[in-house]
């Protein structure tokens, strides 16, 4: 997997207005549905963690463990950020497709 693709395709998808950033906000987006795609990143925290991939396996919505905090802040040019929602299909079956390819 190229990380620095996946970080590009999250900063566009920021600069389109396609992305949500943070805990709660993120679980909200799951909720609704508007969420496509999670990521999350791998030094959440336990209850983070728990909480996100709990919402993503009820709601049936693809999320994956990616990066730090600090890589998806600077990639959405925001502070360190631990949760990403992608709310756009497309820019979602591409994210899922560079995340999943070995």
């Amino acid at each position: 997997m190229n990380e620095q693709a996946v970080l590009n395709l999250l900063g566009i998808a920021a600069r389109a207005r396609k992305v949500t950033s943070g805990e709660e906000l993120v679980v909200k987006d799951i909720r609704s549905g508007h969420a496509k795609i999670v990521i999350l990143s791998e030094d959440a925290s336990h209850n983070t963690t728990k909480k996100i991939t709990d919402k993503c396996k009820y709601y049936n919505v693809e999320y994956h463990v990616f990066s730090n905090r600090y890589d998806l802040g600077h990639a959405t040019g925001k502070e360190a950020r631990v949760a990403l929602a992608i709310k756009d299909k497309g820019f979602a079956q591409k994210l899922s497709s560079l995340l999943n390819e070995k």
